[in-house]
């Protein structure tokens, strides 16, 4: 345990962010996180009190990123772990069904999203000369499959842009595109239906990936993995 650590999950309401949470906090870590929704975020802040700090901030929102990566790296410092978590998918649909602003939305949120935390947090990072950022990506990062081109698109784009920002970094802070797996959460609902059943709930993945993303290092810079547990 090291509870000089910080770990930044966006998206962490629900779903596979708010499932990490207490994982990491058993470990030691101070967790830092961002939601869209405020009550969420409260309620998040209240079980989870100082030194842990929750936001609200919608990370399509550039200006909004860049407020809440100042915050944390004011209350928290610079991160150790940053997990760019949030992400939507559109909804089921061919590709010339899916309204454009919906299309945007998508893109907003599944690529500037990360590329914004990445904006705000690496010269610090940098500086610093360590830290691992995981872009959350998805087996239709890797592969495809029909009614959620736009989603596909997003995910191939996380996995490029990851690897062309490892180039960049040079191995100083490590970046790398994560396919979390499948796992049983309101998004794989929306496109597997009750067969989302099947698989395992966002608790049982955290329990076994949190110990996975912990032991990520320069090693991993720019490789393309598959969290455990999914």
């Amino acid at each position: 345990m090291n509870a000089k650590k910080t770990v930044l999950i966006t998206g962490c309401s629900r779903g596979l962010g708010r499932a990490m949470i207490p994982e990491f906090i058993q470990r030691g870590w101070t967790v830092a996180g961002c939601a869209r929704d405020a009550a969420m975020v409260a309620d998040l802040q209240s079980q989870f009190p100082a030194p842990h700090h929750f936001m609200m901030c919608d990370v399509a929102d550039d200006s909004q990123v860049k407020s809440f990566c100042e915050e944390v790296l004011d209350r928290c410092g610079t991160p150790d772990l940053v997990l760019n978590n949030a992400g939507i998918v559109n909804a089921s649909a061919p590709l010339w069904e899916v309204p454009a602003e919906e299309f945007s939305r998508v893109i907003d949120i599944n690529i500037k999203g990360p590329a914004s935390v990445m904006r705000y947090l690496l010269p610090a990072m940098l500086k610093r000369g360590s830290g691992v950022i995981a872009n959350f990506s998805s087996g239709w990062g890797r592969s495809t499959s029909p009614d959620v081109a736009p989603y596909c698109a997003t995910k191939y784009a996380i996995e490029g842009l990851s690897q062309a920002a490892a180039q960049e970094t040079d191995g100083k802070v490590a970046i790398i595109p994560l396919n979390p797996g499948i796992i049983d959460t309101r998004m794989l609902r929306s496109c597997f239906g009750n067969e989302a059943a099947h698989y395992p709930s966002p608790e049982e993945w955290a329990r076994t990936a949190v110990p996975f993303l912990i032991n990520l290092g320069p090693n991993d810079n720019g490789r393309p993995l598959t969290a455990p547990g999914g």
